[in-house]
């Protein structure tokens, strides 16, 4: 291409794509565009021709954009659990959504279990799911072999994919049989035989971490995606804007889900931000965007079987937001009567709840009944207490724990700790509990 283009000429130039060229000898593979003289045929539709546009086009017209049309939110059930568009009905068999709902009543009286068990200081920390059970369908909308990379509310994805209530208040207690070795805080499970990622407190660390784990497939030739949860608190992290920018460019298999809840621990959702929430900003970096009806398990899971196409497919990364609201309290370190109204709550809790929706759908089809939700809910809350009082009963694990896995083998630094820890509790055996901890700290 001759550099020394007239100003004449620049009007009439066109883009097209560059392909290889030298610079000082070395050759480069140019991803941007380059100017060629070639008639403009629409002069009223001007293509901009830098490298940083992607579509735009002249106008001699000053117009500020400070919106664009509303997100619409698509379901399948209204409140009344009926299908409003028989064309969006999921087709899905008896026991397939029988398992569904009783995941998610499992979720919901271990929830109110292990809430009132931190209420009286038997475990450290607990976070319910209230209000936003039916998120347990977009598991459902997943290949087993998917990796998950969850936040803090996905014990229901864990359900639906095998993880038994021993395990769970295994983490919880963060006892012997602890999957995680006692070393996270309750609830932060995590599963290699699921694939599911452990879960960390740091609010948004996973979101970058699942468009590198979604590349990694794409790299390997898996025909698998990676699902990434989130709130919409964690969508004001910088974590959060980098995932996206870097899957959409990197073309990664990846499934980004925002449970758009209503607030952030304690900060609503209208303080968060002014645009049109969650949703706005996938499309902002050029991603399949949907919104859904978080609160209807039918509308996830069509949503979810179909960014699971797109994604492993097309390598096409996909932002969900699911609309919902927080039924409970943003963990047991909150009260959230200090920041929203109870009846505000109650209401919610009445007239727009997951559980009460699926039941509704499944009683017309004469799937479900009065009886079986009785005989069911006894059943299960006996299985969840008898978990529940194995795992309070057994010993914290090893302390030898808090060395092992840092490193391939032990460091002189971690070795001379140990050595330091066994020190202290020879010298002062009563200020150490060793009777709560496999092998008494015997093994140090």
């Amino acid at each position: 291409m001759n550099v020394n283009v007239s100003l004449r000429a620049i009007s009439k130039l066109h883009v097209k794509q560059a392909s290889n060229f030298l610079i000082n000898g070395r050759r480069f593979i140019s991803t941007s565009r380059i100017l060629c003289q070639e008639p403009i045929k629409n002069k009223s539709k001007e293509k901009v021709s830098f490298p940083g546009a992607t579509g735009s086009y002249f106008t001699n017209e000053i117009r500020f954009i400070q919106s664009i049309d509303p997100i619409p939110t698509y379901r399948v059930m209204d409140r009344q659990g009926k299908i409003t568009d028989p064309s969006q009905d999921p087709q899905v068999s008896e026991n397939f959504a029988v398992k569904i709902y009783k995941d998610m009543i499992t979720l919901n009286i271990l929830d109110l279990i292990l809430y009132d068990a931190q209420r009286q200081g038997r475990i450290s920390f607990y976070m319910t799911n209230f209000g936003e059970e039916a998120c347990i369908g977009s598991a459902a909308g997943l290949d087993n072999e998917d990796m998950i990379f969850g936040q803090y509310r996905e014990a229901g994805t864990l359900l639906y994919r095998g993880f038994t209530l021993d395990e769970l208040m295994n983490q919880c207690y963060s006892n012997e049989n602890d999957l995680g070795k006692g070393r996270q805080m309750p609830v932060h499970y995590g599963s290699k035989k699921l694939n599911f990622q452990t879960i960390s407190s740091p609010l948004a660390t996973q979101i970058p971490q699942a468009s590198g784990a979604a590349y990694a497939l794409k790299r390997a030739g898996n025909k698998n995606c990676v699902m990434c949860y989130f709130g919409e608190g964690a969508a004001s992290e910088g974590d959060f804007h980098a995932a996206l920018n870097i899957a959409a460019t990197m073309k990664c298999p990846v499934i980004f889900f925002c449970r758009n809840n209503g607030f952030a621990i304690s900060t609503p959702a209208l303080e968060q931000y002014k645009g049109d929430g969650i949703a706005s900003r996938g499309i902002g970096y050029g991603i399949d965007t949907i919104r859904v009806d978080g609160n209807d398990v039918w509308a996830i899971y069509n949503v979810t079987k179909a960014a699971r196409k797109l994604a492993v497919e097309e390598n096409r990364p996909v932002l969900i937001e699911a609309l919902t609201y927080r039924i409970g309290h943003h963990s047991t370190s909150d009260d959230s009567s200090a920041y929203r109204p109870k009846k505000e709550v109650e209401d919610w809790k009445r007239l727009d709840n997951p559980l009460v929706r699926l039941r509704k759908w499944l009683e017309d089809k004469n799937w479900w009944n009065e009886n079986f939700e009785n005989e069911y809910r006894s059943s299960i809350r006996k299985e969840i207490l008898t978990a529940f009082s194995k795992a309070e009963k057994l010993h914290k694990p090893s302390i030898t724990e808090l060395f092992n896995d840092v490193y391939d083998r032990p460091t002189p630094n971690i070795i001379a700790q140990r050595q330091k820890l066994k020190q202290l509790i020879e010298k002062y055996p009563n200020n150490y509990p060793l009777e709560k901890f496999k092998n008494k700290g015997k093994d140090l």
